[in-house]
């Protein structure tokens, strides 16, 4: 063994650790292959085990390269950690640490900055360098130079491990790049990948932050998984997890026997709804190890941005308590300010370090300036998942149709506060999990009206402003619920009324990526003006979508199981107007009996406060979009 047990580091190397200033803490803690210098021989290789457990009275190394039987590790003065130098260790090396607790119980310990883990139910270390030659030089430049608020945004969430379910890494980055390219979409939406023994968790109870699920293969596998959509010119957004971990023995949690990464009072450090911890966000290294993390995903995988799950939860010291359950800030108010200084930290370092990187809220509360930067007061994300349109266009979409004109307000509510933050319209697994029901489920009447209402949902969603995510399966209207333990139906996209709908998404997301009035201006008013945002009678809704070159867009959808042949909508500028879709078309298994034969022609009439009008026809539980054409004639 070298001279020197900690190979080189030292506690001024852990200052920024302790501090929360060091952002890359994954360098200096965990597992390292490394070259030290021996007295005696030169040069000598092995790899620098580093924890820290700073209320450990004792810690060993426990590993196959010494049958288990645990070194002793060394403290460094007044860090807190506890590191070993082994000799001739190398990557695919399986180790724990066991930590002899404040309490005196002894607990074996996986590592917290592990960067791989064997497959539960087996949960041990394992050394490991990535080796990865990345290839996707292009989109990383044209990412650092992005403007997402102004670009389209198309997001496929899936979950990796039941998308096909049994594939891996190296299997998707062939199936599901090419279902992606096939069908349009601009983005994934992974749900989370770091590792998680437990698979109906779907990743939401993170056991090691820094390590990618092994089930599905090596942490350079999933590298070429997000290379190879980078390629195909589609982002990734990961879901990110700081917002609680699990209570395995095993894990992060007391680590040392004390409360070191959650709080010790239940009353903060506990979720009864999940029955987890929560992180102790005040606590300098708590901090480092959470923003180290966030950084670590989106440099070391090139992850384009981060969806942090569950924000409200950390936001609100009373999240799902009774009174009586939870501790007042400082100030005695109800909202985590430590939790608050953490998540404008995060955001706000990440936006420095890496140009073009996304932060997007899962966030359901009207908590003020979730998308506000934060030296304006924000708390600095890019993006905010909008629930309240979630919901109330959920609670319209079930209704029957006749009673659709008493609830007409639930489609337009959302134009009140379209422009106060910056949001993606959500229609995630959530929303088909745990008894809701499938999309087309929640639809009233029979198929042919469940896909025709279906389409014409997605139809006003893909033109509402605000960028666009949907959960596999959606696309096809599986009608069985997610379930993480088998695939998703795909054998029912072959069918009538899976087939049109699936279809339709593709020739969505085609007219959307092409067609800037439909995102250039999400965050302007500029870029939105009613028609009719009142014609409850007919259960239709019209608006006009443009962009800063100032073509239009016309988006008229009919929720009402009538057809209107002569529907006359006011409009910008006179002219021919093409139509571009129409959902009820029979290519998407609709009845193509009722359209505007590719076109229409406004005239130099005012009507609804415009200086033209035309008269459309709208087909029944149908949209039809129209793109104002002036060479044409």
């Amino acid at each position: 063994m070298a001279h020197d047990p900690s190979a080189g580091l030292t506690g001024w190397d852990l200052e920024g650790f302790h501090n929360g200033g060091d952002t890359e803490c994954w360098r200096r803690l965990g597992a390292h292959p490394v070259t030290v210098f021996d007295d005696e021989r030169g040069e000598v290789t092995g790899t620098r085990f580093a924890v820290w457990a700073p209320n450990a009275r004792e810690v060993r190394l426990n590993a196959d390269f010494n049958w288990w039987t645990g070194d002793a590790m060394h403290l460094i003065p007044g860090s807190g950690v506890w590191v070993l130098f082994v000799e001739g260790v190398s990557d695919g090396a399986l180790y724990k640490f066991n930590v002899l607790g404040a309490d005196g119980i002894w607990r074996e310990k996986v590592d917290p900055m592990a960067f791989f883990a064997e497959q539960a139910p087996a949960n041990s270390s394992i050394v490991y360098t990535s080796a990865y030659a990345w290839s996707d030089d292009a989109w990383m430049q044209r990412r650092a130079s992005a403007t997402p608020h102004a670009e389209a945004m198309s997001i496929y969430e899936l979950h990796l491990g039941s998308w096909r379910k049994g594939k891996t890494y190296l299997e998707l980055a062939d199936e599901l790049v090419q279902y992606v390219t096939w069908a349009g979409f601009t983005h994934v939406e992974f749900m989370p990948v770091a590792e998680h023994p437990y698979e109906p968790s779907w990743g939401y109870q993170v056991t090691n932050y820094f390590a990618p699920q092994s089930r599905l293969g090596r942490p350079d596998e999933l590298r070429y998984l997000i290379d190879r959509l980078h390629q195909a010119g589609i982002g990734v957004i990961l879901d990110w997890v700081p917002g609680h971990f699990p209570k395995d023995e095993w894990a992060l949690g007391r680590f040392d026997g004390t409360a070191l990464y959650e709080h010790a009072d239940p009353r903060q450090g506990e979720h009864k709804d999940w029955g987890t911890y929560i992180f102790n966000y005040g606590r300098n290294e708590v901090k480092s190890f959470l923003v180290s993390n966030a950084l670590y995903w989106v440099t070391e995988f090139h992850v384009d941005a981060l969806r942090v799950d569950a924000v409200a939860s950390m936001l609100y010291l009373d999240y799902s308590r009774n009174e009586g359950e939870w501790v007042p800030n400082i100030h005695g108010g109800r909202e985590n300010l430590e939790a608050i200084d953490f998540l404008r930290y995060v955001n706000s370092h990440l936006y420095h370090r890496v140009p073009g990187v996304v932060m997007i809220a899962e966030e359901s509360t009207s908590f003020d300036g979730v998308t506000r930067a934060v030296d304006a007061g924000g708390l600095g994300f890019g993006f905010k998942w909008n629930m309240g349109w979630m919901n109330d266009s959920l609670r319209y979409l079930e209704l029957e149709p006749i009673h659709r004109q008493y609830h007409h307000n639930e489609m337009t509510f959302a134009m009140v506060y379209a422009f106060s933050e910056n949001f993606i319209l959500p229609i995630s697994h959530d929303e088909v999990v745990h008894g809701k029901g499938s999309m087309i489920n929640k639809v009233p009447q029979d198929a042919w009206r469940q896909f025709a209402t279906l389409r014409a949902f997605y139809s006003f969603m893909w033109a509402f402003p605000g960028k666009k995510l949907i959960f596999a399966g959606c696309e096809f209207g599986q009608r069985t619920e997610f379930n993480e333990a088998v695939s998703l139906e795909w054998w029912v996209s072959d069918l009538w009324g899976h087939h049109g709908l699936q279809r339709l998404f593709k020739d969505l997301n085609d007219v959307y990526r092409h067609t800037p009035a439909l995102w250039e201006l999400d965050s302007s008013p500029a870029g939105f003006a009613w028609i009719n945002a009142d014609d409850a009678g007919a259960n239709t809704y019209s608006w006009i979508r443009n962009d800063t070159a100032g073509n239009h867009l016309a988006a008229i959808v009919n929720f009402s199981s009538e057809p209107w042949t002569e529907y006359r909508i006011g409009l910008p500028e006179s002219g021919v107007w093409t139509e571009i879709l129409n959902s009820d078309a029979g290519v998407y298994n609709g009845t193509d009996n009722f359209g505007n034969l590719g076109r229409v022609v406004a005239v130099d009439r005012p009507h609804q406060g415009f200086p033209a009008s035309a008269t459309v026809v709208v087909p029944p539980l149908g949209a039809v979009y129209l793109r104002h054409d002036p060479d044409q004639s």
